[in-house]
């Protein structure tokens, strides 16, 4: 918004002080280590994602599943038109149970970078939007299915190779599975499965 008068100077110092303000303990604060992590022997673990691209709205969906070794079992992507951001994270989910439900697994420790979805379906929240409230819905329907699920958070940092998938997904013309892991993926597996340390800037 434009300031038309400068006239009470005073008060539009204040105003821009704040920013200024904030900017200066943004940069002083310390980096956050994130590390993506294996799931225990007999577990099976999802990082799933969704991807929006600004204006358009055009969205796309992915995941991949490994076990306990970080080896690759099974990825997921695919081009599903005009949404939200929101949407597009809880297809991806979604789809990712189904595939569970598929292949059978039972122990299964789901993961996401979008933090106030995953609160939502952790704690298991209602929301105003109708169609997001059915997505949220379908999803909780399927995990008392299983024998075991956890469903944390981590930074997108860690969810690299979910985000990759998801990335693939705009390229689709029809959903697609892979049974092995896509070149596009290696780089990201061989350092998801080694540990490594991504600083994530506050």
């Amino acid at each position: 918004m434009m300031l038309s008068s400068f006239t009470n100077f005073p008060r539009c110092q204040r105003i821009v002080n704040r920013p200024i303000l904030k900017l200066v303990r943004y940069w002083h604060k310390e980096p956050i280590p994130v590390s993506w992590e294996k799931p225990d022997i007999g577990w099976t673990k999802l990082n799933f994602d969704g991807s929006c691209k600004g204006r358009t709205g055009k969205s796309s969906i992915g995941g991949i599943f490994r076990d306990h070794k970080a080896e690759f079992l099974l990825g997921y992507a695919e081009s599903i038109g005009r949404t939200t951001s929101t949407i597009a994270e809880l297809s991806a989910l979604r789809r990712g149970l189904e595939l569970v439900l598929e292949n059978g697994w039972s122990d299964v420790w789901l993961e996401g970078d979008a933090k106030s979805l995953v609160d939502i379906i952790v704690q298991r929240r209602h929301v105003r939007c109708a169609e997001v409230q059915r997505h949220i819905s379908d999803v909780t329907s399927i995990i008392p299915e299983l024998n075991n699920c956890v469903v944390t958070h981590i930074y997108r940092e860690g969810n690299r190779a979910a985000d990759k998938f998801a990335q693939l997904g705009h390229l689709l013309k029809k959903p697609q599975i892979w049974r092995h892991p896509p070149n596009e993926v290696l780089q990201i597996m061989h350092d998801d499965a080694g540990g490594k340390i991504i600083l994530r800037k506050r």
